[in-house]
């Protein structure tokens, strides 16, 4: 019976063992997953530039259709991309996060890199003038006369968007990070989420990718497989 009763206690002592080991394994899991969570301040800007770049992937195949077969250009989406890009990217990531925060920060420190907020500003404020004008084509039912102006604006917009999204994230992000410092820069991240919460009342980024994906699906775009390239040709004899 002694004997019993002395593996009972060593079992259920084992079990506290095992209880206080998950206790503790608990709190460092939860906090492993958040930490898993987290974005830096640069990687939750490029990300957002994901967002930017699959709406110029839009814009491109669209200008395409504008010129080759105009009835073919679904509209609708077309509107739905303009309006995703000016409340994503125009009102929130450049006017909210980059010409508040950043802009200033950079505009303080030497040349060369201290004169390229004044040539992004001048971007973004072009970029909404031809926001603006793609809304308004995309509420009509037919292009008309109107095919060929819309695909160039298109193509420039790309054109200029593309390279400008480039020196962001090489030239513009990385030396404002630098400039604010390690304990700056973590504080900031968490401003722009917060600026992200406030904006949206909910996830920004994962709402703009749900919709930027709907949008690939109407353009033909969704399957990436498609986008591989062709082997080159056989070279010249």
């Amino acid at each position: 019976m002694t004997n019993d009763h002395s593996k009972r206690r060593q079992f259920l002592a084992s079990l506290g063992g095992v209880g206080l080991g998950l206790l503790i394994a608990a709190p460092n899991a939860a906090a492993e997953e958040e930490a898993d969570e987290e974005v830096s301040a640069n990687e939750d800007l490029m990300r957002e530039h994901g967002i930017i770049r699959r709406a110029l992937l839009v814009y491109g195949e669209a200008a395409r259709r504008a010129r080759q077969a105009p009835k073919s250009l679904p509209l609708v989406e077309l509107g739905e991309t303009a309006a995703l890009f000016r409340g994503f990217a125009e009102d929130y990531h450049e006017r909210a996060l980059e010409e508040a925060h950043i802009f200033p920060v950079v505009r303080k420190l030497k040349a060369p890199v201290a004169k390229l907020p004044d040539v992004l500003l001048a971007q973004h404020q072009r970029g909404r003038e031809i926001t603006d004008y793609v809304q308004r084509l995309a509420k009509k039912t037919t292009l008309g006369a109107d095919a060929d102006g819309l695909a160039t604006a298109l193509e420039s917009f790309v054109r200029m968007y593309e390279p400008h999204a480039a020196r962001e994230d090489t030239e513009l992000f990385p030396a404002w990070k630098a400039a604010l410092g390690e304990h700056a820069y973590v504080e900031m991240g968490e401003q722009f989420e917060d600026i992200e919460h406030r904006t949206f009342g909910r996830d920004g980024f994962d709402d703009a990718l749900e919709r930027i994906a709907r949008i690939e699906v109407e353009f033909g775009l969704a399957d990436l497989s498609a986008m591989t390239a062709a082997l080159p040709p056989a070279d010249a004899r």
